[in-house]
C-alpha cells in the first residue's frame, strides 16, 4: 500500500527536528548522566505546543492525528529517549484514556492542562504480581458512601513521582477477573497514595520508575472514569493506540544512532582511509538504514488504522512495536560496533542509545507478548 507523508506533516517534522537539535540534543548527554527530572526541558516542548497536539482542539490542544504524534516522538526519540518517553506514551495513554471513556466534565477539567504541559500524566497499571497479565491486578477500589478506597501497590510507575493525574486501574469486583477491572483518576496529593521507592534503572534515565503504594487512598466517587468493570477493554483499547508511539520512539532511536554512525564511519581513519570505505562497515550501514525504513513504514502505517479498533489495527500495533523496538535495538548495538571501543564510552552518545533501546523491548507490553497478540489474531 503506498504511502506518503502530506506537505504539511514533512514541514512539521522539518521545522521539529530543527527546534530539537538546538534546544534538546545538547542536553540529552547531561539529562542522561544527572538522572534528575528534565523539568525546564519539558516546560521548553510545551512552549511550542507538542504535547498540544496529542490532544482534541475543544479541550485546549491542536487536535494531531495520530500519525502527527508519531512524528513528533520520532523526532524527540532521535535525539533523547527520555524525553520521548517523557512526552510520547503518557500523553497519547492520557488522550485515549480520557477520549475513550471519560465524561465531559472529567475531559474539561483535567484535559486542558495536559494539553499546556501545566500538569504531566502517568498511568499505574503494573505490579509485583501483575505485569503482562494485566487480569492478575490485586490493588482494590471498594466504594464507601461518596468515595473509593484504594488499596494496593503498583511498580514500574514510570514519572510516579512528578505526576499530577495518573490513571489507576484496580479491581472493584475481584472475583470476576478482567471483568472486575476499574479505572481511577488519581491526583497528585491524595491522601494514602505513596511513592515507597525509586528504582535505579539501565537507561531511560531522569525520568523515575517508582513503587507506589496505596493504603486506604480516598478518591472521589467521581473519580471512576467509564463505568465499573470497564478498566481492562478501556486500557486494551488505549495501549493499542499508544503502541504505535512506542514504535516510533524505536525509529527515531536508531535512526539518531545511524546518523552518528554514518558521521563517524566517515571521518574515523583505519588503515590509510576512512572506515567507511570498507565493505564490512558499508554493508552493516546498509542493514541498519534499511530496516529503520522497513519499521518506520509498519509504524506509519499502523498509526493510520490505529482509530479502527478492529483486528488489523490491533494486530499492526502490535507488530509495529515489537518489530521496531527489537530493530532500535539492533541498529544501536551496530553503531556501538562501528564506533569500537569509543562507542562503549559515555563520551559518545550510542551507548546511551543502546542502553535506552532496550526499555523499548519491555515496556508498554513486552515483546513477547505483542508476538502473542499477532499470533492470536492470525489464528482467530
Amino acid at each position: 500500500m503506498p504511502f506518503q507523508l502530506t506537505e504539511e506533516q514533512e514541514m512539521f517534522r522539518k521545522s521539529l527536528r530543527s527546534f530539537l537539535e538546538e534546544k534538546v540534543a545538547p542536553r540529552a548527554a547531561e539529562i542522561d548522566e544527572k538522572d534528575e527530572f528534565p523539568r525546564d526541558v519539558y516546560k521548553t516542548l510545551s512552549e511550542i505546543g507538542i504535547q498540544a497536539i496529542f490532544f482534541p482542539e475543544e479541550y485546549g490542544g491542536s487536535g494531531g492525528d495520530l500519525l502527527t504524534c508519531c512524528l513528533a516522538t520520532e523526532e524527540i526519540s532521535r535525539v533523547s529517549g527520555t524525553m520521548a518517553v517523557l512526552v510520547g506514551p503518557p500523553l497519547s495513554l492520557a488522550s485515549a484514556a480520557f477520549r475513550l471513556a471519560g465524561s465531559h466534565e472529567q475531559k474539561a477539567k483535567y484535559l486542558p492542562k495536559l494539553a499546556s504541559g501545566e500538569w504531566i500524566y502517568a498511568i499505574a497499571i503494573t505490579e509485583p504480581d501483575a505485569g503482562s497479565d494485566v487480569s492478575a491486578i490485586k490493588t482494590t477500589a471498594v466504594l464507601e458512601g461518596d468515595y473509593y478506597i484504594l488499596n494496593g501497590t503498583k511498580r514500574f510507575h514510570s514519572i510516579g513521582d512528578q505526576a499530577d493525574v495518573t490513571t489507576v486501574y484496580a479491581k472493584t469486583d475481584p472475583g470476576k477477573g478482567a471483568s472486575g477491572l476499574s479505572t481511577f483518576v488519581v491526583e497528585k496529593g491524595a491522601p494514602g497514595r505513596i511513592i515507597s521507592k525509586k528504582e535505579k534503572m539501565m537507561g531511560i534515565k531522569g525520568i523515575a520508575s517508582c513503587e507506589v503504594v496505596f493504603e486506604d487512598c480516598r478518591i472521589p466517587r467521581e473519580n471512576l472514569l467509564g463505568k465499573e468493570g470497564g478498566g481492562f477493554k478501556d486500557v486494551m483499547h488505549t495501549l493499542d493506540e499508544s503502541r504505535p508511539i512506542v514504535a516510533a520512539m524505536g525509529v527515531g532511536l536508531a535512526q539518531g544512532a545511524l546518523d552518528y554512525a554514518v558521521g563517524y564511519a566517515k571521518q574515523r581513519i583505519q588503515f590509510g582511509k576512512p572506515i567507511c570505505e570498507f565493505q564490512g562497515i558499508q554493508f552493516m550501514l546498509a542493514d541498519m538504514a534499511t530496516h529503520i525504513e522497513a519499521a518506520r513504514y509498519l509504524v506509519y502505517r499502523a498509526a493510520t488504522i490505529a482509530l479502527n479498533r478492529n483486528r488489523e489495527s490491533m494486530m499492526l500495533a502490535s507488530m509495529a512495536k515489537y518489530f521496531s523496538s527489537d530493530m532500535a535495538m539492533k541498529v544501536t548495538t551496530d553503531a556501538v560496533q562501528i564506533l569500537g571501543g569509543y562507542g562503549y564510552t559515555q563520551e559518545y552518545p550510542v551507548e546511551r542509545m543502546m542502553r535506552d533501546a532496550k526499555c523499548f523491548q519491555i515496556f508498554e507490553g513486552t515483546n513477547q507478548i505483542q508476538r502473542v497478540v499477532v499470533a492470536r489474531s492470525l489464528l482467530s
